[in-house]
């Protein structure tokens, strides 16, 4: 039985690890053709294998989403090799936890460049694809840190609003061109997000508080983002809080 997303195209950023990961496997597994992309070329090669052997399809391209000509580079060579962008699941995102005061500024502007911008870059280039489909679906990852400000993660909490803020902004810009637009919120998940952290109290923090929840696994990400891209046409899905049953923050 054919997958409820066969004949569609997506790209995923930021997906050699983790979220991305999962994300691209599960829609490769309802059938669309994946363009999986992020900076480190062994994994992304790794990733395409793996998804051939079950059977899927996967197109691997090398690209920061820091850069904004290899973005639109990215998205050009989607469309010269598929045809076509269905969906756009923006995931790649840094934390680079820590107090304002005394920061490390440069941290800012990496968390800014990666997870604000890279997500304006990449939606950027798609939407006039999307548009002249006259359909598509972009998939926003942001954070319950987009919702919830908390002492120690200040500049973090800007680039996740920031998100969400942009998010809203974008679907009522697009949805009468039946483009569709959803954040996604989740808790504590088991990724690899933690090792950005290199303010030791920072990272002392968040690691005692991982010792008090069972974390989300990033499958439990990718089924969120394969129910909110299968839904029917007439369905906008437009934010999925998911926390880990035991997260009370």
């Amino acid at each position: 039985m054919a997958g409820k997303l066969e004949g569609k195209v997506a790209i995923i950023t930021g997906a050699s690890a983790g979220i991305g990961e999962a994300t691209a496997i599960a829609l490769a597994a309802e059938g669309a053709q994946v363009v999986i992309t992020a900076r480190r070329s062994d994994r992304l090669d790794a990733l395409a294998k793996r998804i051939a052997e079950s059977g899927g399809k996967a197109l691997p391209i090398v690209a920061d989403v820091t850069d904004e000509s290899q973005v639109k580079n990215l998205v050009d060579k989607a469309i010269a090799t598929l045809g076509r962008v269905d969906i756009l699941v923006n995931n790649a995102g840094i934390a680079v936890i820590g107090n304002i005061d005394g920061g490390n500024t440069a941290n800012w502007r990496r968390m800014i460049d990666v997870n604000v911008l890279g997500v304006l870059y990449a939606t950027h280039a798609v939407l006039p694809i999307l548009k002249a489909q006259n359909s598509g679906h972009i998939v926003n990852i942001s954070s319950v840190a987009g919702r919830t400000a908390r002492a120690g993660i200040g500049i973090y909490n800007a680039t996740k609003w920031g998100v969400n803020g942009f998010s809203e902004a974008l679907r009522q810009e697009v949805c009468k061109q039946n483009i569709r637009v959803t954040i996604i919120e989740p808790g504590l998940v088991d990724t690899e997000i933690n090792d950005h952290i290199d303010d030791p109290i920072a990272k002392q923090r968040s690691e005692e508080r991982r010792k008090t929840v069972t974390p989300l696994q990033s499958e439990d990400i990718a089924a969120a983002i394969v129910y909110a891209v299968t839904q029917p046409p007439r369905v906008n899905v437009n934010e999925i809080l998911i926390r880990p049953t035991e997260q009370d923050w």
